[in-house]
C-alpha cells in the first residue's frame, strides 16, 4: 500500500509540471469531411401467395324416426245372457163361465 500511494503522488507531480503556461488562441475550423455514399435501396418483397379454401363441412345426419304407438288391445267377448223361463201353460176356461181365463186391460188414465 506504501508504493501504491508514493506511485500516484509522481504522477500527479508529473501530470502538472507538463503545463508551463497559458493556453493558445483556437485553431481554424477543419474543412468538413465528404458525405459517405447512400448505399442501396433493397428490392421490394413479392406479395404472398393467397391461402387455400377451406373444405366444406360434412353434412349432418337425419334425425331417428319416432316409434309408433302399439295398437291396443281388443276386449273380452261378453257372456251370453241366461236363457228365460217358459211360462206356465194357461188355464183352459171352465164351459159356461164366459169370465174364466178372460183378460181384460184397463187403459191408464
Amino acid at each position: 500500500m506504501r508504493y501504491s500511494k508514493l506511485f500516484v503522488a509522481v504522477l500527479a507531480a508529473l501530470a502538472f509540471s507538463a503545463c508551463t503556461g497559458p493556453a493558445g488562441p483556437q485553431g481554424a475550423q477543419g474543412a468538413p469531411g465528404n458525405t459517405g455514399n447512400t448505399g442501396y435501396t433493397g428490392a421490394t418483397g413479392g406479395q404472398g401467395a393467397t391461402g387455400a379454401t377451406g373444405g366444406q363441412g360434412a353434412t349432418g345426419g337425419q334425425g331417428a324416426t319416432g316409434y309408433t304407438g302399439a295398437t291396443g288391445g281388443t276386449g273380452a267377448t261378453g257372456d251370453t245372457g241366461a236363457t228365460g223361463n217358459t211360462g206356465a201353460r194357461g188355464n183352459t176356461g171352465a164351459r159356461g163361465n164366459p169370465d174364466s181365463g178372460t183378460v181384460v186391460i184397463v187403459p191408464a188414465r
